[in-house]
């Protein structure tokens, strides 16, 4: 059998992520039948316990894929430095915080806040985990000859997360959760810039990306790079400004806030477009399905900067606030950017079986489109109807609540059914991912 020191022992952490993408999937679609079908699973499992279930395994898939990708990617540039022990105690404590955490979801036990919805005691096992991965880095790094800019984004994503991590549960203390004000804007500070630091992890990794596909290690090393590293860390600490429009704060903040995060997309669709025009047709073909992931990311770069733009004019924002408009910026990012680019990286290290002319290429081929195109049609529906409610919202309407929300019947089918065909694209796409990684690591072989 093959050992994890023939293979990194990142593509574990990439196969239990990618299986909690798989739940998340579950999770979210099931949750989406309540609009269409109110009263379905009220007597096993209700809207409020799918939500968390969803938001967390999405969240879960996210961290535990991007760490996978980290150490897949150091298990290249410098083979034989990762700590195994560490890194398989760091993956056991992530399976056993999922088993406490989902758990908890399923008895309806909660107690956390927004993203963080389980009981706050298991947040110190999620604190340890990521300690364990800190010092882990720390080790490969100092070990590390070179440091193209990716290892900076990965040094900064995982040093800042625990940061923001820990800032999220200031609310624990009375000094912070007795000021109304004060409580909310440290709460959404502290999601927007975990936020920040998990796109400084994926973001990294397409860096890496670039740079192992075209073989030119001048990308990483750019000016380009290194200013949008530093534009990304200013993301990183101050991007939180525009979810608190409504709150009583300055409003410079907000405005400069979205300025550099925005900017710091444009620069991400820029390095990843200049590297598509140089790669040659032979690499193209070569690394088909990781090429096509990052490809797919920068056109989501693209919808998702013109709807944030939109999003982040104040009179706009009046509007878009608390509505589906705000999800459907969330599922943009969530799914349209950091989902493909850690989608391209699972391609690139556990290498499936994509040969052009097979069977298996042309069937993941179609739903590759397939997820695409459903992705779009949700992403558009969940615009649409926010744009209703916000209409609605900020109208001065007789119609109640329910009454609106009737109105959106024929949307919320729309929704459904896309988000049950992008769940099937995806799951098929996994299923080969997953494939591939068991053949490789559990398959036995005669000499």
């Amino acid at each position: 059998m093959k050992t994890t020191n023939e293979y990194s022992i990142g593509e574990y952490f990439i196969a239990v992520a990618l299986i909690m993408l798989i739940f998340g999937l579950i999770f979210g679609v099931l949750a989406s039948a309540n609009y269409i079908f109110p009263a379905y699973s009220k007597n096993w499992l209700g809207f409020v316990q799918l939500r968390p279930l969803h938001v967390s395994s999405i969240m879960f898939f996210i961290l535990i894929g991007a760490s996978g990708c980290v150490y897949s990617s150091f298990n290249i540039i410098s083979p034989y430095k990762i700590n195994n022990s560490l890194a398989k105690l760091q993956l056991g404590c992530w399976i056993l915080s999922i088993i406490f955490i989902l758990f908890s979801y399923f008895n309806s036990k909660f107690g956390g806040r927004e993203y963080w919805e389980f009981p706050p005691k298991y947040a110190i096992l999620i604190a340890f985990t990521w300690l364990l991965f800190i010092i882990n880095v720390i080790r490969i790094i100092r070990e590390t000859k070179e440091k193209p800019v990716y290892i900076w984004m990965w040094a900064t994503g995982i040093f800042f997360f625990i940061l923001t991590f820990s800032e999220n549960y200031l609310w624990q203390f009375p000094y912070f959760r007795e000021h109304f004000v004060k409580d909310m804007t440290i709460q959404w500070k502290a999601n927007g810039s975990l936020v920040g630091s998990w796109n400084q992890l994926i973001y990294g990794t397409s860096f890496f990306l670039i740079e192992k596909i075209s073989k030119n290690k001048s990308y990483a090393k750019s000016n380009l790079a290194f200013v949008m590293y530093f534009l990304g860390l200013f993301n990183l600490m101050f991007n939180w400004g525009h979810h608190i429009y409504t709150l009583p704060t300055d409003s410079y903040v907000r405005y400069v806030s979205y300025i550099v995060s925005m900017t710091e997309w444009i620069f991400l669709a820029r390095i990843i477009y200049t590297f598509r025009k140089n790669l040659t047709e032979a690499q193209k073909l070569f690394h088909h399905f990781p090429y096509r992931f990052l490809f797919a990311s920068e056109i989501w770069v693209f919808l998702n900067l013109s709807l944030a733009l939109v999003m982040s004019v104040p009179a706009f924002n009046l509007y878009t606030h608390g509505t589906h408009v705000t999800v459907a910026h969330a599922m943009g990012t969530t799914i349209g950017i950091n989902t493909m680019i850690l989608l391209g990286a699972c391609f690139e290290f556990l290498k499936p079986e994509t040969d052009l002319l097979s069977n298996g290429s042309k069937l993941l081929k179609f739903f590759f489109w397939s997820f695409q195109i459903t992705l779009f049609v949700f992403w558009i529906t969940l615009i649409i109807m926010g744009i209703k409610k916000g209409l609605w919202q900020m109208g001065n309407q007789s119609d109640s609540f329910n009454m609106m929300m009737s109105t959106l019947h024929g949307e919320f089918q729309v929704f459904v059914v896309s988000g049950f065909m992008l769940m099937i694209s995806l799951v098929v796409i996994i299923i080969s991912l997953l494939n591939s990684f068991f053949r490789n690591h559990f398959q036995f072989k005669t000499i």
